[in-house]
C-alpha cells in the first residue's frame, strides 16, 4: 500500500483536486498515512474543509472520519514563500504540488503572478529538498493539457513546472520527481459545466466562445487515479496521462440544456484560449508509451532515459481533443454517469450535490 505510514504534503490542498485526493487517501484504499499536511494560503477554505469532515463524514463514513481526526493537519502558507515550503516539506515523504493559478484569462492579464505560483512554487520545493537534504521520496507535479504546445501563460508556466521537476531528478537523484498531465476536470471550480448550470438556472443565455472548441473531460476521481498510478509506478522524470474522452463544448451545452428554451450565445475566443487541447504532442509521440491504462511520456534528458523502455508506440499522431470527440448520446451518458445533468440543484466543485 503506497501511503501506509507515509507523511503526505498536498500544496493547494483545499482546491477541487486536493479535496477529492485527500478524501480518497483518508479512505485508506491505498494505505493509512501517518499524516496528511494541507498547505494553502486560504484560511477560509481550510476552515470549510475541516467543517465538512466534522459535519458530514462522521455520519456517513466512520473510517474517513477517524483518519481525518488522526492524520489531517492544516498549515497556512504559500508555495511562493521558500520559508513556508521548507516548514511544510521537511517531514514529508510524498509531496503533491496542486497549488496553481489555473484560469487562462487571469494568467494572461497577470503573467508575473502565474510565474510566481506555477514556476517559483515548484522551484521552491526542489530547492528546499536539495539545500536542506530533506528525505522526500517522491514529488508529483500536477500539470495540464495546456502545458503541451502551450500558447497561453498558464500553459507556459505549467510546462516550465514539468521541466523544473524533470531536471530535479538529475540534480537531486535521491528524490523521484514525476508529473501527471490531464485535461479539464468535470465540475471543478471554474470549469465550464458549473458555469453552464448557473446560466441555465438564470434563464440563459449559455455562453460559448466558438462552436468548434473541443475539450478533454474526466472526473476528479479519474484525476486522482492518475496520481495514484504515477506514485505507484512512474519512474523518475516520467509524465503520466490518462486516456480521456473529448467533446465539443457546444454538445455539452446542448446536452445540459435539453428541451429547455435556453439560448446559446457565441461570445468569441477569450485571451489565451485554444480551439483544441493536446495531451501528447507530435514531438512527444516518439517517446510516449502505454503502461496499464495510462500514456507515459519518457523524459527527454538522456540521463533519465530508460534503456528498457518499450519500443512500441501507442500513438501515431498527437493526442488531441479534436481527433476523437464523443457523439451527443455519449456525452449525455457521461454527464448522467457523473450526476452532472442540470436538475436545478447546485453542486460543489467536487461534483457532490448540495442539499
Amino acid at each position: 500500500m503506497i501511503f501506509d505510514g507515509k507523511v503526505l504534503l498536498v500544496t493547494g490542498g483545499t482546491g477541487s483536486f486536493g479535496k477529492v485526493f485527500i478524501r480518497r487517501v483518508l479512505s485508506g484504499e491505498k494505505g493509512i498515512p501517518k499524516k496528511i499536511i494541507v498547505l494553502s494560503r486560504d484560511e477560509a477554505k481550510q476552515h470549510d474543509m475541516r467543517l465538512s469532515y466534522m459535519k458530514k463524514t462522521v455520519a456517513t463514513d466512520e473510517v474517513i472520519y477517524r483518519n481525518f481526526m488522526n492524520v489531517l493537519e492544516f498549515q497556512i502558507g504559500d508555495v511562493r514563500s521558500y520559508a513556508d515550503v521548507c516548514a511544510a516539506v521537511k517531514n514529508a515523504d510524498i509531496v503533491v504540488n496542486a497549488a496553481a493559478l489555473k484560469q487562462v484569462p487571469t494568467c494572461e492579464y497577470f503573467p508575473v503572478q502565474a510565474i510566481m505560483t506555477n514556476c517559483l512554487g515548484p522551484s521552491n520545493i526542489v530547492r528546499a529538498i536539495m539545500e536542506n537534504s530533506y528525505p522526500v521520496q517522491t514529488v508529483v507535479g500536477i500539470s495540464t493539457d495546456k502545458a503541451c504546445k502551450p500558447v497561453n501563460v498558464m500553459g507556459m508556466t505549467k510546462a516550465l513546472q514539468e521541466r523544473i521537476f524533470t531536471c530535479a531528478n538529475v540534480t537531486n537523484p535521491a528524490t523521484r520527481f514525476i508529473c501527471v498531465r490531464y485535461g479539464n476536470v468535470l465540475a471543478s471550480r471554474g470549469s465550464v459545466i458549473p458555469l453552464f448550470h448557473e446560466q441555465i438556472r438564470n434563464g440563459g443565455p449559455v455562453t460559448i466562445t466558438v462552436k468548434e472548441m473541443t475539450r478533454f473531460l474526466l472526473s476528479l476521481n479519474q484525476a486522482v487515479d492518475t496520481v495514484f498510478a504515477a506514485v505507484e509506478h512512474a519512474k523518475r522524470g516520467e509524465i503520466y496521462i490518462p486516456v480521456a474522452p473529448a467533446a465539443l463544448v457546444t454538445d455539452i451545452a446542448n446536452a445540459l440544456i435539453g428541451d429547455k428554451k435556453t439560448k446559446i450565445k457565441i461570445t468569441g475566443i477569450r485571451p489565451g484560449e485554444k480551439l483544441a487541447e493536446i495531451l501528447v504532442s507530435e514531438e512527444e509521440v516518439h517517446h510516449c508509451f502505454k503502461r496499464g491504462n495510462f500514456y507515459v511520456i519518457a523524459p527527454m534528458l538522456p540521463e533519465l532515459r530508460d534503456t528498457e523502455e518499450p519500443k512500441s508506440r501507442p500513438l501515431s499522431e498527437e493526442y488531441s481533443s479534436a481527433n476523437d470527440v464523443l457523439d451527443y448520446n455519449a456525452i449525455l451518458a457521461l454527464l448522467n454517469k457523473h450526476g452532472l445533468m442540470f436538475t436545478g440543484k447546485e453542486f460543489q466543485e467536487d461534483g457532490e450535490l448540495l442539499k
